[in-house]
């Protein structure tokens, strides 16, 4: 005796060898032993053999047509046999039976399952919408497979060119773009990013890297809505100072200005002005809620993407020749010993004499020109750095020494800055947005350089002094800190006022750029509101203790400006590549920094090194380079010589610098082994 059951919805069919009340225990032609329901059992027979019957069966279920079965299927519940009974014969044979009973499961748009071996048909309404769904699954499943050819014979579809970053990075498995890809790849055994370079998917280098972080970070683009400016209510009284920027040529956001009074008195009074848009902008208004979706300023070179539309930004920048309002921190000193002697925060509007640039008077403000009234230049020195502003930047410089060296007793080491930073400059793009093909330029300006120097110490007395002060009075703050120096302790951010070891001060709250972080614009929220009710600022703030929205912000923040500071890294090291590229540049000469790694002694570059393996650290070597590769960001070289007997140890490399030493392969979400689903603390800058 044999049986038929049903196993999980698939049929099967065995020897009997045993039969009590609710089951049975069958032998398949496997030889496997199943024990099956009495309620699964469909159908006993003595013959055929079980693999004879479903091999007939499958033959005459195939020649079954659907349309002519639902005609004659019956209008209630029936069971396979009343159905093989009206379309081949009465009775039907056992083939016959086991057929319909293959045909009718297979056809669930057609015939709905109604209990063991039991249907009933579907509404003629909804077997045209499930024929139509599926005629359509048929013709993406062609559709997937022309695509996936086009591909593999280097071409791209446009649809595909379209879902490109999408495909890359953010992929929905289930999309027939995604599929085709993943199938090209198998096919032609390229990885995705190095079939779709061939295919011709990628237009420009330079703008895979810019649309890729668009796509990522600005879906919806990166142009601002109309929005107005809110102005300033307050009647504000004006400074008796004449206060002065110290930006690059490139800074339209000019959020920080110094002034300086009493010299030869005794005690000097140093004043930090911030530009003041927490005066105007309320939380939660027009303007905040575009600052808070972008959380900063995203800089590149040649190019930057605002928080703040220009027309917004004009409104509260510190310009020369206006009275700009201002949150003033004024600092008194012992002019003789440096001594802080006390400070006071002030709401003002304060005069603006000059917007100073770095990269015009860099060369003239050198410590020889500030230390030697009696020094000359080649050329005489810009018409605006008179003989009473020398002094004043004199004293300023003399007094950045200082705070830096009461710092680094805390901080437990000195500050050394062992490599200079680096400039880039695009010719020609005049502040557009950059193509991938300017010439650039590549220039260095040396960090811990007076003018450089005198504006770091400045917002780093500012954002502590402020920071510690909001702390005394209990008004919450966004903070930075550092718990030590340990190699991995890294700078975090939170609503608490904790030393930052880095920096060695008590408390460090980013206060200074309100204009191009978002944080500094909560910070100068608070302070105001400090400045104005003093005792009482806990309860006036705009954020009270404990706000969780506090905590949002830091979460964004965070998130938002790692994104940004490495697409800055990824943007520069394309720059530096093209600039390898337009100099003709083959060999260069570099310091081992780790394993095989090397950096260029006069380039911003890391790159892995044949060769290098088994020198030690600081071994100055003469490095060959190797193809470039725009897209990958990558490079590699070959040591030709070692350039020094013995290596000098180098210094350890910051965090946010280690971060994006080296680019590694394009991080592509595309998974051709998968199948798809078919359901820094620089305050100076």
């Amino acid at each position: 005796m044999f049986a038929l059951f049903d196993e999980a919805g698939k049929f099967l069919a065995g020897r009997v060898l045993s039969e009590a009340e609710a089951s049975l225990q069958v032998e398949l032609e496997s030889g496997k032993r199943v024990k099956v329901k009495t309620a699964n059992l469909l159908l006993k027979f003595e013959k055929p053999a079980p693999a004879e019957l479903l091999a007939a069966a499958q033959a005459l279920s195939e020649s079954i047509e659907l349309d002519l079965a639902w005609e004659f299927a019956p209008e209630d519940d029936f069971g396979f046999a009343d159905l093989a009974a009206v379309y081949f014969q009465d009775p039907p044979t056992l083939p016959q039976q086991v057929g319909a009973l293959l045909r009718l499961h297979e056809a669930p748009h057609y015939f709905r399952r109604a209990g063991k071996g039991r249907f009933k048909k579907a509404p003629a309404e909804i077997i045209q919408q499930a024929l139509a769904a599926i005629e359509k699954k048929r013709l993406l499943q062609l559709q997937i497979a022309e695509w996936g050819q086009v591909l593999g014979r280097g071409e791209c579809p446009q649809p595909i060119r379209e879902q490109l970053y999408r495909i890359l990075f953010k992929p929905d498995k289930n999309a027939p773009e995604y599929k085709a890809v993943v199938e090209a790849a198998r096919a032609t055994r390229l990885a995705p990013l190095d079939l779709l370079q061939k295919a011709g998917a990628i237009d420009s280098p330079y703008q895979f890297h810019w649309r890729r972080f668009l796509f990522e970070n600005f879906p919806k683009g990166y142009g601002f809505p109309a929005l107005d400016a809110p102005e300033i209510r307050d009647d504000l009284p004006l400074a008796g100072v004449q206060a002065y920027s110290i930006d690059d040529s490139a800074t339209t956001e000019i959020d920080d200005a110094l002034s300086v009074q009493g010299l030869g008195t005794g005690t000097v009074t140093i004043g930090i002005h911030i530009a003041a848009p927490g005066l105007a902008v309320q939380r939660g208004d027009a303007v905040d809620n575009v600052s808070r979706a972008r959380l900063s300023t995203v800089y590149m070179p040649g190019y930057k993407i605002t928080m703040l539309p220009d027309e917004v930004v004009q409104r509260y920048t510190l310009e020369a020749g206006r009275a700009c309002p201002a949150v003033s921190l004024y600092v008194a000193f012992n002019e003789e010993t440096l001594d802080v002697l006390g400070h006071d925060t002030r709401l003002e509007r304060v005069p603006i004499a000059h917007n100073l640039r770095h990269d015009q008077i860099d060369h003239v403000v050198t410590e020889q020109w500030l230390a030697d009234p009696a020094h000359a230049h080649a050329t005489p020195d810009p018409a605006h750095l008179t003989p009473a502003l020398r002094v004043e930047l004199a004293f300023l410089y003399r007094l950045a020494r200082h705070l830096k060296a009461q710092r680094e007793v805390v901080r437990g080491k000195p500050e050394t800055f062992s490599r200079p930073d680096y400039t880039f400059k695009l010719i020609g793009n005049e502040g557009a947005e950059p193509q991938g093909g300017e010439q650039v330029v590549i220039g260095t300006r040396s960090r811990g350089a007076p003018l450089d120097l005198m504006v770091a110490e400045a917002m780093i007395l500012a954002n502590s002094t402020w920071g510690q002060w909001l702390a005394e009075l209990g008004v919450p703050a966004i903070y930075r800190s550092q718990a030590s120096l340990a190699p991995g302790v890294k700078v975090r951010m939170g609503t608490k006022a904790q030393p930052h070891a880095g920096l060695g001060v008590k408390s460090y709250a980013w206060s200074t750029s309100p204009l191009r972080r978002y944080t500094d614009l909560v910070n100068q929220w608070q302070i105001i509101a400090c400045a104005r009710h003093g005792k009482m600022a806990a309860l006036a703030a705009p954020f009270k203790p404990k706000d969780a929205d506090l905590f949002s912000i830091i979460s964004g923040f965070d998130a938002a400006y790692s994104a940004y500071n490495g697409y800055q890294a990824t943007i520069e090291r394309y720059w530096t590549l093209k600039y390898l590229q337009q100099q003709g540049i083959t060999e260069l000469e570099a310091t081992v920094f780790k394993d095989n790694l090397a950096r260029a002694d006069n380039l911003p570059l890391v790159l892995p090194v044949l060769g290098a393996q088994g020198l030690p650290r600081g071994a100055r070597v003469r490095v060959k380079l190797g193809a470039v590769d725009e897209v990958a960001l990558d490079i590699s070289g070959t040591v030709l010589e070692r350039l020094d007997a013995a290596a000098v140890e180098d210094e350890e490399p910051e965090d946010a610098e280690a971060d994006h030493l080296a680019a590694g392969p394009i991080a592509i979400a595309v998974d051709v082994n998968e199948a798809p689903d078919t359901s820094g603390d620089n305050p100076s800058s």
